[in-house]
């Protein structure tokens, strides 16, 4: 087989919380007097990485709220409406057929480690996973050392990497993975495309990438 091993991002590749992440950061902005995105495309057209320019490109000016003050309440407005996000659809199918396949499978999330067990098992997938990698500090600016520690850890497997962000893509090059971008999830398509990362438009568009059909 092509790879061994299937490296999944959660949010917004797994976890549908696209509409989540709007309604809590709209939330956070109107707590602070700063006015709502209130549509997807606006939302898209300022969600990036590092997380702290987003939040500038938001509005928020730090000299007068710390960055950690606002990350710490969007958490908690997060955390409060997540609760009902879905699977995106199509993915469970997806990640039963690579392991029915052989394939090994990683989720790795910026994600804090003991929400990121939650969310899988309250989503019913959590056992299809070998592996659940989140991280021990929810104020942290990337996975990107994520990725590395990974690597460093299974430095002879041969795995692709699937998620929805131009961040993904970078967490891929760190690990030495192919990638495959999931259209529809927390960043454009167009930017997706820029990172010369193969885009799926489907999940049905991953699972033929991946076993070759």
């Amino acid at each position: 087989m092509r790879f061994d091993r299937v490296i999944w991002d959660f949010n917004g590749t797994i976890l549908d919380d696209v509409d989540t992440g709007i309604e809590s950061a709209d939330e956070l902005l109107s707590r602070h007097g700063l006015p709502q995105m209130r549509t997807r495309e606006k939302y898209l057209s300022l969600f990036g990485f590092p997380i702290i320019d987003y939040y500038r490109r938001l509005g928020f000016d730090f000299e007068k709220i710390p960055f950690s003050v606002l990350a710490n309440e969007w958490v908690e407005i997060y955390l409060e409406k997540v609760k009902n996000a879905p699977v995106r659809e199509g993915i469970r199918d997806v990640i039963s057929a690579f392991r029915s396949a052989g394939l090994k499978q990683t989720v790795l999330s910026m994600t804090e480690s003991s929400m990121l067990d939650y969310q899988l098992g309250l989503l019913g997938v959590k056992e299809l996973f070998d592996e659940v990698c989140g991280l021990d500090d929810i104020y942290a600016k990337s996975k990107l050392s994520l990725a590395a520690k990974w690597k460093e850890e299974h430095s002879e497997e041969c795995a692709v990497f699937v998620g929805d962000t131009t961040h993904d893509a970078e967490s891929a090059d760190i690990i030495g993975a192919e990638c495959i971008l999931l259209s529809g999830g927390h960043e454009v398509r167009e930017k997706l495309c820029g990172t010369g990362a193969f885009v799926a438009d489907s999940p049905d568009g991953v699972l033929k990438y991946v076993l070759g059909i």
